[in-house]
């Protein structure tokens, strides 16, 4: 059986993966133009909130690649880590499949497996993170 801290490592990783998509969505969605349309106070507060969770993504993937035996060691800490990331895969899961409708943007098998394998990912990582928070 692969150990958690082992597990917690590949999240780590994964999170810079979900980056990797990330970046590609303001193109694939044509946000440059489609942003122009709104006042220019809601445009700038997508691009910060983006902003902002491209950071969580990436202080959750820092964290956890650079310590993932600290954060399966049980601690109070590592549990309460753990347990954020969690919640917030857990909570961009739910986005995902009870909020977005995508269907429409999903032209291209490329698309619609990033879309599905993202899934994938969101759900290692809610589960993953999850068992740290819930271990001893």
């Amino acid at each position: 059986m692969i150990e958690l801290k082992t597990l917690l490592l590949i999240g780590g990783v994964l999170h810079f993966g979900i980056l990797i998509a990330s970046a590609l969505v303001p193109q694939v969605l044509n946000w440059r133009n489609e942003l122009k349309k709104l006042p220019r106070l809601f445009e700038q507060l997508v691009w910060v909130h983006g902003a902002f969770i491209v950071l969580t993504i990436a202080g959750s993937g820092v964290l956890s690649a650079m310590n993932s035996a600290e954060l399966a060691s049980g601690t109070l800490l590592a549990r309460c880590v753990c347990g954020f990331i969690s919640l917030f895969w857990a909570a961009r899961l739910a986005v995902q499949f009870f909020y977005f409708a995508p269907q429409e943007y999903l032209r291209t098998l490329t698309l619609k497996i990033g879309y599905h394998g993202l899934t994938i990912v969101f759900t290692y990582l809610t589960v993953v993170y999850g068992c740290g928070a819930l271990s001893p």
